[in-house]
């Protein structure tokens, strides 16, 4: 956590004060206490906002994702993103979290959302894409370039990714599957960024800790998925992913 550092804070305080000492001087003692009272409130108005202006803001955490990351058939407060906001909180960490996830979104969808979720200056992200895609059997290698565009542009704004890994089912074969889950390990590479392999591991398959659909976990589910997550996340804000 940044330390707020008392000197430099002090100096922005004591410089106007100095400025109006030396006014007072140059003026005589009754014009110069004038002008003090006249400017004091403006010079520690002045002091605070340089004071301000010098505090570290929160981070900002992206959750880019699908219906899993939205929290689809769960009630708001029971879905990812509260759940991981409230894990982190538990754990000492309030970033202001930017909720991305869409309900059926593919990669292509995350792509053209992009630019409009970076207007919010996110300076972390978590990308959980790539579910939807395979669901639908799409090209692996499509999914691949639609990634790699979104971590570039994610890299050139100076934001900070962890990438989370999807399997594709297994009645769409072995080879697809290979395919499909080796885009993740060769984006990890090429953008040098942390890959948590599965994004819905200890979860997916179990009627236990999913919705009537199979699919979308239930709130148990959600829990565990964080759970699993939240050392990663929690690396990645602290600036040690990786």
């Amino acid at each position: 956590m940044p330390v707020f550092e008392a000197e430099p804070a002090f100096r922005a305080v004591s410089a106007p004060l100095s400025s109006l000492v030396r006014m007072g001087r140059a003026y005589g003692p009754v014009r110069g206490l004038f002008n003090l009272a006249l400017l004091l409130p403006f010079a520690a108005l002045l002091a605070w906002s340089q004071v301000a202006s010098a505090a570290p803001t929160a981070p900002k955490l992206l959750l880019l994702g699908d219906s899993l990351t939205a929290g689809y058939g769960l009630p708001p407060a029971e879905g990812f993103v509260a759940q991981l906001r409230d894990g982190l909180r538990t754990r000492g960490l309030s970033p202001d979290v930017i909720d991305g996830g869409v309900s059926g979104d593919t990669t292509a969808g995350g792509l053209a959302r992009i630019d409009w979720l970076l207007a919010e200056k996110p300076t972390h992200a978590v990308v959980s894409l790539g579910a939807n895609d395979a669901l639908r059997g799409l090209p692996p290698e499509q999914a691949y370039n639609n990634l790699d565009a979104m971590l570039t542009k994610l890299e050139q704004a100076g934001v900070e990714v962890l990438l989370t890994g999807m399997y594709a089912p297994p009645n769409l074969g072995a080879d697809y599957g290979r395919a499909f889950s080796d885009i993740y390990k060769r984006l990890a590479e090429k953008h040098d960024v942390p890959l948590y392999p599965f994004f819905l591991d200890g979860v997916a398959r179990d009627p236990a800790l999913n919705q009537a659909d199979g699919i979308h976990p239930n709130a148990k589910g959600v829990e565990i998925m964080v759970e699993r997550l939240m050392p990663h996340v929690v690396s990645l804000l602290n600036g040690a992913a990786g």
